[in-house]
């Protein structure tokens, strides 16, 4: 009996900075699909995202299959959080509105990661790419916490929530709408490092796709 190679763990990489940018079509195609917005999204949001790629201690992932491991099914990236971010700014002023304490904003916010995007292509969900693709990027940041916003749904139920309620994220802000989009979010974090119990079932994908690995 054969295994068929669609259940097969996908294979992940780092990308460089470089490397990010000149893919960016494709990385945006996987993002529009996964969110379900109209083309032409992606031009919008291709200077942004390029931006992003300079950023202090920015890094990203990619995955794909291995019988297709040129084409990229999902992707990852993040960086530092900084003072100076209008996303740092907007999730400090929604705290403020929800009563937080200036000392907990502040403690929140001192040392953080910002997981960015995450996003898999929507024939391709529910085989925990997500899982490795968020465990690959979180497995060696410094930083003391990882903060992420997305966007509310009724009871929680869809993948994105079950994935990071599964990886311990906690509610920092709920119901927060962003100057811009009028739909509301809910700002997520964790602590970091993660715990040993949330290494993924096939941790040989994560750049080392042959299993090779003994680390």
């Amino acid at each position: 009996m054969t295994t068929d190679p669609r259940h097969d763990p996908a294979i992940l990489t780092e990308l460089s900075p470089a490397d990010f940018r000149a893919r960016l079509p494709e990385l945006l195609s996987v993002y529009v699909a996964a969110m379900r917005y109209p083309r032409g999204t992606e031009y919008h949001r291709a200077p942004m995202w390029s931006e992003h790629s300079a950023r202090a201690g920015w890094q990203a992932f990619v995955a794909a299959l291995p019988e297709a491991p040129d084409t990229i099914v999902g992707i990852a990236y993040g960086y530092r959080g900084d003072t100076r971010q209008w996303w740092n700014q907007q999730v400090r002023a929604g705290m403020r509105h929800s009563g937080r304490p200036p000392e907990e904003i502040d403690r929140v916010l001192a040392d953080y990661f910002e997981l960015t995007e995450l996003h898999v292509r929507p024939d391709m969900q529910g085989r925990r790419i997500g899982e490795l693709l968020l465990y690959a990027l979180l497995r060696d940041r410094t930083e003391g916490t990882v903060l992420l916003s997305t966007p509310e749904v009724q009871g929680e139920d869809n993948r994105a929530w079950r994935l990071y309620r599964r990886f311990g994220f906690q509610d920092v802000v709920r119901r927060f709408v962003f100057t811009g989009d009028a739909r509301p979010f809910a700002v997520l974090g964790r602590s970091l490092p993660l715990g040993p119990d949330l290494v993924p079932h096939h941790p040989h994908t994560l750049d080392d796709p042959d299993g090779s690995s003994t680390s």
